[in-house]
């Protein structure tokens, strides 16, 4: 199936009376979904929060619920790595009331075994599973030991052109393919094609440790690319899900919209949009 023309997506969505998913007045949903009753294609939707840096955590957390999406990863904008228990707690507190699952935190950076022990207390902490990081390199003999210490995930972050550590999903798993398999990647699909590299064959190649998935799309397979709407782009965001679903990859597609920092809702809504009709699309 080749990438879906705007026109040929809107004709798919209209045919299959979902065009509605494109405001999300009307894709609210009411009631998060059971964690018994499993997602139609094997994973589930979340949001980075970075995506609502503009707004404070409890606007940004019902803003996430009202684009229909279950689950959240916090950026630290949002609660910050120095807070207190009790301030952590208060803020996972508030992400659950909204009906989300606060699965993760991320991006976190660590330059030094402090950093790697604030992280690891921060998720606990907050009972999430996943820290999504971007560690110096000769901390990760560390990170494995708290890995195994607290059954905590850890998926590492591919940050695109001009990261030296992780600059694309192959430089990340050759760090970490010898560690404990809890040990993964984030793969970010923009900052994969800002690489030069297909986001499809990238979670195919590196399958087994795929535990959390970053999608966006962007202007240009270049260093120079921007964040735009999904469906607007240059990625093929038809064969990457058709690629997650042959995979049964299992984890969180997690929403990240870096445009329109002061008003992200209309794009992100449209983004959210755009991959339900294509996986309805898919489906039919």
């Amino acid at each position: 199936m080749a990438k879906l023309t705007r026109r040929e997506f809107f004709k798919n969505l209209t045919a299959g009376g979902i065009l509605a998913t494109f405001d999300p007045a009307l894709i609210y949903q009411d009631k998060p979904r059971s964690e018994n009753q499993k997602p139609s294609f094997g994973f589930y939707f979340g949001l980075a929060s970075y995506t609502l840096r503009a707004f404070p955590l409890e606007e940004a957390a019902l803003m996430t619920r009202r684009l229909g999406l279950e689950r959240i990863v916090l950026k630290d904008v949002h609660l910050p790595l120095n807070s207190s228990a009790a301030e952590i707690t208060a803020a996972a507190d508030v992400v659950r009331a909204a009906g989300l699952d606060l699965y993760g935190c991320g991006v976190v950076y660590m330059n030094n075994e402090a950093e790697v022990e604030q992280a690891f207390s921060y998720a606990q902490t907050a009972e999430m599973r996943m820290i999504i990081a971007c560690p110096e390199p000769g901390l990760l003999p560390l990170i494995e030991l708290k890995v195994k210490e607290t059954s905590l995930a850890l998926a590492i972050h591919n940050h695109g052109p001009g990261d030296k550590f992780y600059p694309t999903p192959d430089a990340a798993y050759e760090k970490v393919k010898n560690l404990d398999k809890r040990i993964g990647l984030c793969l970010d699909i923009g900052h994969a094609v800002r690489s030069g590299i297909d986001p499809a064959k990238a979670a195919a190649k590196f399958s087994e440790r795929l535990l959390d998935v970053h999608i966006k799309d962007v202007s240009s397979p270049s260093k120079e690319g921007q964040t735009v709407e999904i469906g607007r782009g240059v990625i093929d965001i038809p064969a990457f899900l058709r690629t997650l679903i042959r995979l049964k990859y299992t984890g969180t597609l997690a929403f990240e919209y870096e445009k329109d920092e002061k008003d992200p809702l209309p794009g992100l809504a449209e983004s959210v949009g755009y991959v339900r009709g294509t996986l309805a699309a898919l489906k039919s």
